[in-house]
């Protein structure tokens, strides 16, 4: 096994042919510019086209791109969790694989990183390719959210974020089956602290998150709040 890396990033993708190599292509100069040495950990969660083959292809070229290959489609937040349990680095960042999470931010949230925080959140500024149905929509889906947990959740954060190792372990230790990874993080404590940036839209394919699955996945994290009047 090649030494432990400074910097890992996690990407989960579904069905994501058509951006992986143009994530590949802007995330390894970033990378590199860091002076960290890094992997890449790229789960596969179930896709149905060309991901897993492309996903061969960069391991193949650059063995710091270490692969995880789901056996189905287990979601977003469970591809995410397994991600962050193969990761090595002393930080890790959990970014999409669709480029709306820009790389370029990664190195802000090194430097924060490197100021002793152990959370960094990715604060969007603007959302270029949400309607106003899908802007108002989640602004009540977090207000509901937030009214339902005591534990003070980051607005506008999604799960672009870099985390220490210490904040790493201590979420994996955690044993709920159904992950809403934003609120257990915000969960955690440890200092915490974000970094603003311009959300774009997609730079290619479609979103993996229609109105039906966004309706989904709030009723898992809402119904596991009620149950237990803790955190979600």
């Amino acid at each position: 096994m090649s030494p432990t890396p400074e910097l890992s990033v996690v990407i989960p993708c579904y069905n994501e042919e058509q951006v992986l190599p143009l994530l590949a292509d802007r995330l390894i100069p970033v990378l590199e510019a860091t002076g960290c040495t890094w992997e890449v950990v790229l789960v596969n969660d179930g896709s149905a086209d060309g991901t897993w083959a492309l996903m061969q292809g960069l391991r193949a070229s650059d063995q710091r791109f270490t692969l995880i290959d789901l056996s189905r489609n287990f979601g977003h937040q469970l591809a995410i969790s397994a991600g962050m349990r193969h990761a090595r680095g002393e930080a890790v960042v959990v970014m999409d694989a669709d480029l709306q999470d820009p790389p370029e931010v990664v190195h802000a949230m090194l430097e924060r990183w490197r100021e002793g925080y152990d959370i960094v959140h990715g604060i969007r500024s603007s959302r270029q390719d949400d309607t106003l149905f899908k802007r108002v929509t989640a602004a009540a889906f977090y207000r509901i959210l937030q009214a339902l947990t005591s534990v003070p959740l980051q607005a506008d954060a999604g799960d672009f974020r870099l985390m220490s190792r210490r904040a790493v372990r201590a979420l994996d230790a955690m044993p709920e089956r159904a992950r809403y990874v934003r609120g257990m993080v915000s969960w955690l404590g440890f200092r915490q602290t974000g970094v603003t940036f311009e959300r774009k839209a997609r730079a290619a394919g479609v979103t993996k998150y229609p109105l039906r699955k966004m309706l989904a996945f709030a009723a898992d994290p809402a119904a596991e709040a009620l149950r237990h009047n803790d955190t979600v």
